[in-house]
């Protein structure tokens, strides 16, 4: 007898798998509502269980604090002041990684030459970075390259 739909075939399927183990099965874990015992326990013994246990959480909320959402606070602050200070004419590389020169600056969005007559409009949190050049870089490369030019001749 072949079943009509799909669903039927697959309680037919069902029907034929191997039960679990006792003990071994699905279950349902709820680590702080198991924690609680414990800590009316340590509250009772004189051992101090339950206060241990209370002080491993501060400790590890402090750890997570630390560790993972300063950082991305300090990113978001400096990411926003990025946005703020975008202005016509800086040099910008965007989250996908184009470089441009921003020509026009919206509310919400910035225009850039990403070549010569080619613009291409972005929402400003796509941008990832300024580029800043350091002039005093640029003269002294100048300068060594002339002088390397020199010694070859």
């Amino acid at each position: 007898m072949r079943p009509r739909c799909a669903a039927a075939a697959g309680r037919r399927f069902l029907r034929g798998a191997p039960t679990p183990k006792p003990g071994f099965g699905p279950e349902e874990v709820i680590v702080l509502g198991s924690l609680i015992p414990l800590i009316a326990q340590g509250g009772n013994s004189s051992s101090g269980g339950g206060v241990s246990i209370l002080l491993f959480f501060v400790v590890m909320g402090g750890i997570f604090y630390v560790l993972l959402i300063r950082p991305q606070q300090r990113q978001r602050r400096a990411q926003r002041a990025l946005v703020e200070g975008l202005d016509v004419g800086d040099e910008v590389i965007t989250m996908s990684g184009i470089f441009g020169t921003i020509r026009a600056v919206d509310d919400e969005s910035v225009t850039l030459e990403v070549a010569p007559g080619v613009d291409m409009k972005f929402l400003k949190g796509a941008v990832a970075r300024k580029l800043v050049y350091n002039e005093d870089e640029y003269e002294d490369q100048d300068e060594g390259d002339h002088g390397e030019a020199g010694e070859q001749s």
